[in-house]
């Protein structure tokens, strides 16, 4: 219902688009945000209210995390831990040296090859248990880097710059994977969504100018360049859609507005005269 009561103000204007007068438009977020969790907890701390301006990465929620910070403290103190390798280093040496005693014993043939070759193969365990404990040290802290992350993700940021247009939950509530804590509009830039007779089709380009005006009370002139010429026209109205971008860097313009926009060229294609 809401596109056709546009096609139907483009169809009204369709008479005078030859003297290149305003069409209707709206002003649209190019971007409308329903922020969840990517995990389920306890929502703890609610960072940003309706209203507010946030910035992408900023962050605006945090669910209890306390379990995660001890998980992640523990996992810290196996990874600084080096016992298991100055043990296997200990170890390894010892056995390195009562090698190096036997094969001077059986140079002498005061102890027989097989206790050499027993003495050798223990060396070489004792070498591999010093491997295996470097694997366990990185293992250790490659879970310690994943408890991080986990705490880390018990804190939800902005995906995007924006404002808040509305907080849906508060502290004390239990978030899940269909949550939605807040809803956050980006509107810089903001799109321009205006609907054009078929006839057009030729003379609108993407990258083309035109002029903006939103109704009042914001009023006001603004240059909006097209992004989006759709090249799938609607049959029934035969009206095809345009995005134009109109930067707002500094939240000037609220979005929802209705407009008027003047494109630098009629939009129809004129009759050729000789």
């Amino acid at each position: 219902m809401k596109r056709l009561s546009i096609v139907v103000l483009v169809l009204a204007a369709m008479p005078a688009v030859c003297g290149a007068q305003a069409l209707d438009c709206v002003i649209n977020p190019n971007a409308t945000v329903e922020l969840g969790s990517p995990q389920d907890g306890l929502l703890e701390e609610i960072m940003a209210k309706r209203g507010d301006r946030v910035a992408q990465g900023q962050p605006l929620a945090r669910l209890d995390s306390e379990m995660e910070e001890m998980n992640a403290e523990l996992a810290k103190i196996k990874a600084g831990s080096d016992i298991v390798i100055r043990s296997g280093r200990f170890q390894a040496d010892f056995r390195a040296r009562e090698l190096k005693r036997l094969k001077a014993l059986v140079q002498n043939q005061s102890v027989s090859t097989s206790v050499y070759e027993q003495a050798e193969i223990e060396h070489k365990l004792a070498a591999l248990s010093v491997d295996s404990a470097r694997l366990e040290q990185e293992i250790a802290q490659t879970e310690y880097e994943r408890a991080e992350a986990l705490v880390r993700r018990r804190t939800v940021h902005s995906p995007v710059d924006g404002v808040v247009v509305a907080v849906n939950m508060s502290p004390g509530e239990y978030v899940h994977e269909q949550s939605h804590l807040m809803s956050i509009a980006a509107i810089d830039p903001l799109y321009v969504e205006v609907y054009l007779p078929v006839a057009s089709y030729g003379n609108i380009k993407t990258g083309m100018t035109a002029t903006v005006r939103p109704e009042q009370p914001i009023g006001g002139e603004y240059a909006a360049t097209i992004a989006v010429v759709d090249r799938v026209f609607d049959a029934a109205s035969r009206t095809f859609g345009v995005r134009l971008e109109l930067p707002n860097p500094d939240f000037e313009l609220p979005a929802g507005v209705r407009c008027r926009v003047e494109f630098e060229v009629s939009p129809v294609v004129s009759s050729s005269h000789d």
